[in-house]
């Protein structure tokens, strides 16, 4: 199929060590012009030959590390693997999955405009929460919400976590995980709300923290939300979390959604967070970090039928106000066909990906060039009316593991 590269033979840890040799080339002496045969790495010193490879798309470094033993022992150093992510800019890729039932899919890598089939470890179902920073994502699923994993997806190295504290079954939950760039040390957030027994307007919020280096959860938040429930997204953005809480009362559209920021910093006094309005009427909305700005996608609801959407707006935050980055022109958002007010959105660095659950059509925006287009066309169709679409982006790296 067009645009589609298979992946899963080339996981580092299942490469062979000794495959064969890479191919030589022949030149003439000027003894007697007798051919001889000069294998290529055999002239190149280490730091050069790894100079060279470092260059390589990280699915081609993945097929490197097949070729012999010496170029196997240099992709799969440490030192090589630090350098290649530290020095050469990696775009976030988008891996979007093609079953409703099964998690299997293909990742969009927006540099070489490649489809790749990947497998992912531990998740068991698309519909798990999924969250990703900095090369790791975190998976949680969608029942109990107790089992949690944080993963690799290029290398497949993971992790499982320790079952989270409070509520394990909540009516809502919100997942997000936050990498410290500079430690390699991460951490995941969970926020769970359930509505108070008997009051449809009161539900008991919770935030619980897990600490890669403790290897230990904490909960530094427990309230009840009067009028407002929490939902199933949130972000970790400079030091700060937000997450959107959704209107329980009968109220106006600009009303329905509000954002909550909480100061990660004050952990011991769970008072200091904010409310923020959301610009205008939303029919829906999801937050991202980019490059540590706070971006929101939202579905912007008409004037007389606000759930019925109308377009897909861009916003980042300033502050405690929304600043409008861009409109999705016309002409894409008809692209997407059938578009209801539920679409899959998340970027990170320069790059937000948007697609329509109803179809594989991914389309994207550069925020630094306010430029729209569409993706490679994802090696896989519709097969029925019902067909569901979701997605999430990642950064590949191969350095980093949980």
């Amino acid at each position: 199929m067009e645009g589609e590269t298979s992946w899963i033979s080339h996981c580092i840890d299942d490469m062979c060590e000794d495959i064969g040799k890479f191919d030589s080339f022949s030149e003439f002496s000027d003894e007697g012009n007798k051919e001889t045969t000069v294998l290529v790495d055999s002239i190149l010193p280490d730091d050069l030959l790894e100079r060279i490879l470092a260059y390589l798309p990280i699915a081609s470094i993945f097929r490197a590390g097949s070729v012999c033993r010496r170029w196997h022992e240099i992709v799969s150093s440490k030192r090589f693997l630090w350098n290649f992510s530290r020095d050469l800019p990696q775009k976030p890729w988008y891996f979007m999955f093609t079953s409703s039932d099964e998690p299997v899919g293909y990742a969009y890598d927006p540099i070489h405009r490649k489809w790749y089939s990947i497998e992912l470890p531990c998740i068991q179902t698309p519909n798990w929460f999924i969250s990703s920073s900095c090369g790791l994502v975190c998976f949680m699923d969608n029942d109990s919400r107790s089992e949690l994993y944080v993963c690799n997806p290029i290398t497949k190295i993971y992790k499982k976590l320790e079952q989270p504290p409070g509520m394990k079954f909540s009516d809502y939950s919100a997942l997000s995980i936050s990498v410290n760039r500079t430690s390699l040390n991460y951490t995941v957030y969970i926020v769970k709300s359930k509505q108070v027994t008997g009051n449809f307007f009161q539900w008991d919020l919770s935030i619980h923290i897990y600490d890669s280096e403790t290897m230990m959860w904490a909960t530094s938040l427990t309230e009840v939300l009067t009028g407002w429930r929490g939902g199933d997204e949130s972000v970790i953005c400079d030091g700060v979390l937000y997450f959107l809480i959704y209107s329980t009362g009968v109220g106006t559209p600009e009303d329905r959604h509000a954002l909550v920021a909480y100061n990660l910093s004050s952990r011991s006094s769970p008072s200091v967070r904010s409310f923020i309005p959301v610009p205008g009427p939303l029919t829906c909305g999801r937050l991202m970090n980019v490059k540590d700005q706070l971006v929101m996608v939202g579905g912007i609801g008409k004037q007389d039928r606000p759930d019925i959407i109308k377009g897909i707006g861009i916003w980042v935050l300033n502050r405690t106000s929304w600043v409008e980055v861009t409109r999705m022109p016309h002409k894409f958002f008809q692209g997407f066909g059938e578009l209801d007010d539920v679409f899959a959105s998340s970027g990170t660095n320069n790059l937000i990906y948007i697609q329509s659950y109803g179809a594989p059509a991914l389309l994207v925006f550069d925020m630094n060039k306010k430029q729209w287009k569409w993706s490679v066309k994802c090696p896989v169709s519709k097969k029925f009316p019902l067909q569901l679409f979701t997605g999430f982006c990642f950064e590949p790296r191969l350095e980093i593991a949980p």
